[in-house]
């Protein structure tokens, strides 16, 4: 940046800007530490990228290919230290004069930045290959060959051949023209996309083209067992990391000196003696000789070995002085039964499991379930408590002054006992109410069953609640069908549902203008009984609640009406015994409508049957 500020544009090499700004200031002696410096580091990046690609083209091209040909006579070879050496500083010497080669062809039109990036792109081509093997099971080795060599194809079209277009090694009109003169194939612009840097487009190509054909040759192609294992392998590394390295899978016959020659050939006989002494010692063997050429001390062999001369080379030497043996029949068939063992136990594991967090969330349910119900305990036991209260607060106050007023007139005596008496019957259909509830609940409720006829019930119920009505100064309505079929059911029990359905109307009415109407009619093979009201209505998050046993349409006691909340649930308990069902419609400022249905005493008569 402060090469670009101070200097315009174009006259000095932006790679030159560290040495040209103290250059330029007059600087000499901090010109001089940056030279050193610069040379230096650039000195130090060349030795260990030019060391770490000869290690590799030694370990990974060069020595597998020459172990696999007799001509090379690499077998006879006592020490290939010095052979390993050789090829791997001509792979060095290569390397420079190929990077120098490419820096007189192509370099000179790019910064050092643009080179850098040019390689790293290049490098990416490898991602998708890699990280497919580490975690897809699908990848196969046809897929990463397709999806490499589909990479490495873009990449040398949109961003290598350009850049010696550039430096004029190939004609301009292949950068502005594209390939033959077609325009979609302009290598900087392939298919018209344009608006992107050259190594943005270069990218988002090539690894388009690298991915989709390392997944769909994979996916189209055939994996065969030995891919299969290897897939499954380093995939789940750390499924299978705990178990060795796979003893129970290689039979094989090994002489300790024959792997400690073949580890001396490449390693030296020093270090690889000490390399052994140092795994004896790890295993609690006093000395290397005691050390038995069994599975383990293969692959540790082998792991030095790819330290030196790569793994394929590694497994090639190892495999010349090993002979391994076929596994058995029976060996076979006890690794699958193991195999199949653990396998079921695995599945018993994640039943058990499942079950287990089934068991735990229902634990749970009812946990919470237990605790809504204690709650609805203790308000009902404070509610119960409330209206015992008050009957028997007012019937002993009265009987007190009754005692205490031997000489009270006669009107007001019997005004005074007919208020005990009111408040004595008001404990006794609470305590009715209660006890209905607990024989209901526990089944010991006792049954009339008998054909009866619902009009009658229904209008000897509002004969019952007449007075209450004409207390209230509220209408009373019916509108019954013509011909009603009859009904089997307890006639005590129905009437209690309409004694409770007729008070809760008539309580919610207003007072001389409040409208209840009774309709019975046929609803299929039932009978439809609605109870409708002009009352203040019902919330819709409260109509649930009614339903349930101590509760009632008001969380606090101002809110709630006179009564135990226990009519509602014993009545929707009654008619579902018969057979039939209970609910409410209501809006808020528009009344409520209770409505239930019978069978029939034909299909009442069959249900009782069955």
């Amino acid at each position: 940046l402060g090469g670009l500020l101070h200097f315009p544009a174009g006259t000095v090499d932006a790679d030159t800007f560290v040495l040209t700004l103290p250059m330029a200031q007059q600087q000499e002696v901090l010109t001089l530490f940056v030279f050193i410096g610069g040379l230096s580091a650039g000195t130090g990046m060349i030795i260990v990228e030019t060391i770490a690609l000869s290690t590799m083209v030694c370990n990974d091209l060069v020595m597998p290919l020459l172990l696999r040909r007799p001509w090379a006579r690499l077998q006879q070879r006592k020490d290939l230290s010095g052979l390993l050496l050789a090829i791997r500083r001509g792979a060095i010497a290569l390397i420079l004069l190929l990077g120098y080669i490419y820096f007189r062809a192509a370099g000179e039109a790019y910064a050092l930045v643009a080179i850098g990036l040019i390689s790293f792109s290049a490098v990416a081509q490898f991602a998708p290959a890699i990280f497919g093997g580490m975690y897809w099971k699908g990848g196969r080795r046809s897929g990463a060959i397709a999806g490499l060599s589909a990479g490495f194809a873009v990449w040398i079209y949109t961003l290598l051949l350009p850049s010696f277009a550039k430096s004029g090694w190939l004609p301009l009109s292949f950068l502005q023209e594209g390939l033959l003169g077609i325009e979609l194939l302009k290598p900087q612009q392939l298919f018209g996309l344009a608006g992107m840097d050259e190594i943005s487009h270069c990218l988002f190509w090539s690894m388009l083209a690298n991915i989709g054909c390392y997944i769909g040759v994979s996916l189209a192609g055939r994996a065969d067992a030995a891919e299969t294992s290897q897939a499954t392998l380093f995939v789940d590394v750390f499924k299978h990391g705990g178990q060795g390295t796979g003893s129970q899978f290689w039979r094989g016959s090994a002489q300790f000196e024959d792997l400690l020659a073949l580890v001396g050939r490449f390693l030296g006989p020093e270090r690889a003696r000490a390399a052994f002494r140092n795994y004896a010692r790890q295993r609690g063997v006093i000395g290397v000789e005691e050390l038995t050429a069994d599975a383990g001390l293969v692959h540790f062999a082998e792991t030095l070995l790819a330290g030196a001369i790569g793994s394929a080379s590694a497994r090639v030497m190892v495999s010349s002085v090993v002979k391994e043996e076929p596994l058995g029949l029976d060996e076979v068939m006890n690794i699958l039964d193991e195999a199949s063992q653990v396998r079921a136990y695995s599945h018993k594991l994640e039943q058990k499991s499942r079950e287990l967090e089934a068991a735990t969330g229902e634990l749970r349910e009812a946990n919470e379930r237990l605790k809504e119900l204690d709650r609805m305990k203790d308000d009902f036991m404070s509610s119960v408590t409330h209206e015992l209260r008050t009957p028997l607060t007012s019937i002993r106050a009265f009987s007190e002054i009754l005692l205490d007023s031997p000489d009270m007139e006669i009107a007001e005596r019997q005004n005074f006992l007919g208020i005990i008496t009111s408040e004595t019957e008001r404990l006794t259909r609470l305590v009715n109410q209660v006890l209905d509830m607990a024989k209901i609940e526990s089944g010991r409720s006792e049954w009339q069953n008998e054909e009866l006829d619902l009009r009658e019930v229904i209008e000897q119920s509002i004969a019952s609640t007449s007075q209450l009505y004409r207390d209230k100064g509220a209408a009373l309505a019916t509108d019954f069908a013509g011909d009603v079929p009859s009904i089997v059911a307890d006639r005590d029990r129905l009437i209690q549902v309409m004694l409770n359905l007729l008070s809760n109307a008539v309580k919610f009415v207003p007072a001389n203008s409040g409208r209840v109407s009774v309709r019975l009619g046929l609803q299929g093979e039932a009978l439809r009984v609605d109870v409708q009201d002009n009352g203040p209505g019902i919330r819709k998050e409260d109509q649930p609640v009614i339903f349930e046993k101590f509760r009632q349409a008001g969380d606090v006691m101002t809110d709630k009406p006179q009564g135990t909340g226990l009519g509602l649930p014993i009545s929707r308990q009654i008619i579902e015994h018969f057979g039939g069902r209970l609910w409410v419609d209501s809006e808020p400022g528009r009344g409520a409508t209770f409505s239930f249905t019978l069978p029939l005493a034909n299909v009442s008569s069959q249900k009782l049957a069955a």
